[in-house]
């Protein structure tokens, strides 16, 4: 891929049903998302609406086609979490290990470091040995773009009649003074 031909930019509602066929890979071929059912079209826009309400939900593309979506969502509700966030990122399965992931969370990151948070996290499925469901692929991607294991919850989620678990990666993006400022 050339760089040049890569944009990224803010989502839209429009871009809902290319992410939402993104995702559906994920929901039926993989333990990479617990979830059983892909959700509606419908849905999937409330999902974005919400998260558009106060967080960046950017898509990377190559002209038209979109290759990707990244976007960051509400780490707790309680109010002392309000410098924390969880990330998801979530790439067409041909695009994956092309540089567009770096790419993508790179520039996420930027705009919540500009907003003001300082905490990144990303839940992320764990297996106890690789299969045909998942790898150890988004503990692999997340340790490269700097972030550290930071828990790990076993047998957890159950798809595809396994038992599988889950871990939590963190990653610091500002400093923790005291009296920080909300974020935007």
């Amino acid at each position: 891929m050339v760089a040049e031909d890569i944009k990224i930019r803010t989502a839209t509602l429009d871009d809902a049903a290319a992410l939402l066929n993104i995702y559906d890979y994920y929901v039926q071929n993989t333990a990479i998302t617990y979830e059983y059912d892909t959700p509606s079209l419908s849905e999937f826009k409330d999902r974005i609406r919400g998260i558009q309400e106060k967080f960046p939900y950017l898509v990377i593309e190559q002209g038209k086609e979109i290759l990707g979506y990244a976007y960051a969502s509400s780490f707790h509700p309680r109010i002392a979490y309000q410098w924390c966030v969880e990330m998801t990122i979530y790439l067409k399965k041909d695009a994956r290990g092309k540089g567009l992931g770096p790419m993508l969370y790179s520039e996420l990151e930027r705009q919540l470091k500009d907003l003001g948070y300082l905490n990144l996290y990303s839940c992320i499925a764990y297996p106890d040995a690789e299969d045909e469901y998942l790898t150890f692929g988004s503990v692999k991607f997340h340790e490269k773009m700097g972030y550290k294991l930071n828990g790990k919850f076993t047998k957890c989620g159950y798809k595809f009649g396994r038992w599988y678990n889950m871990v939590w990666m963190e990653k610091f993006i500002g400093d923790h003074t005291k009296n920080p400022a909300v974020p935007k």
